[in-house]
């Protein structure tokens, strides 16, 4: 296992596969880097650099009581991009992970950054506001709060096998092992942290954030995300990094980066090499 020790004393679990120009990876709530399996194999077999850590609280990484925001997220980022020398590279965030990827950029830059990309991302904001009309009520991220105390277990097995993964809806081809390794994956993470996340990924404005977005990037979002609603998020993050470009993935749930993961992939490898 690669471990490294922030300066605050938390231990960070990465993966760091191949050789060539980097991508980094950043995960989803209550995820880990394992998230990111099929497109670090894929693309690390194409000729790059893939790295990928469990965030602070979640996988095997260490769990402090503390810390658990996008501030500190993005900070514990620079630190391990500064400690494996990370240049050129491109920095792809999936729903929690692409808050992260935001904050990293509006408060570090883009010195190490060539592109970035927000893949079912959180951003702009996720939470229903007076000045973001189009949100979800408090309400909602209050019940996913409820149902952590209540039952973690049973909750982390309830969104994979509903909402996540589209699995919900008519028709659709439900895969066991998916959901057991969600389950699996939101377990290894502290209670603590992945609670106090919710809040992190629900409650964060990255609008600031995005509009510090100059280099060229990639948005891809499912208009059936029934976690993180397409019009707040990926279109509303579109508006807001207007060179962007967005693909939308006509049916795609929230979890495509398994549901529908070569068209990810090869949509990943034509940014990456464009």
């Amino acid at each position: 296992m690669a471990i490294y020790t922030t300066r605050e004393g938390v231990e960070l679990y990465y993966k760091d596969w191949g050789s060539g120009q980097p991508i980094v990876f950043c995960h989803g709530w209550p995820l880990n880097s394992d998230s990111w399996e099929s497109q670090m194999i894929f693309l690390a077999g194409q000729g790059y650099r893939c790295i990928a850590h469990d965030r602070r609280g979640h996988g095997r990484s260490s769990q402090p009581w503390d810390g658990n925001d996008m501030d500190h997220y993005a900070d514990d980022l620079a630190e391990l991009l500064d400690h494996l020398d990370v240049r050129d590279a491109v920095l792809f965030g999936f729903s929690t992970g692409g808050g992260e990827v935001a904050r990293y950029i509006g408060r570090h830059g883009t010195a190490r950054i060539a592109k970035a990309g927000l893949i079912s991302a959180v951003p702009p904001l996720m939470l229903k506001t007076e000045a973001n009309p189009g949100g979800l009520p408090r309400e909602v991220f209050d019940g996913l709060r409820a149902s952590q105390l209540a039952d973690r277990a049973q909750f982390y097995l309830d969104i994979p096998s509903g909402p996540f993964y589209g699995f919900n809806r008519p028709g659709a081809k439900v895969s066991q092992g998916l959901i057991q390794s969600w389950w699996m994956q939101g377990m290894l993470g502290g209670h603590k942290n992945t609670y106090d996340s919710i809040k992190a990924f629900s409650e964060t404005d990255f609008t600031e954030d995005l509009k510090k977005f100059t280099i060229p990037t990639l948005i891809i979002h499912g208009d059936d995300d029934q976690v993180v609603p397409i019009d707040a998020a990926g279109r509303a993050s579109r508006r807001l990094v207007p060179h962007a470009q967005l693909i939308v993935y006509p049916g795609a749930p929230h979890g495509l980066t398994d549901t529908h993961k070569d068209q990810v992939n090869a949509d990943l490898l034509a940014f990456v090499r464009g």
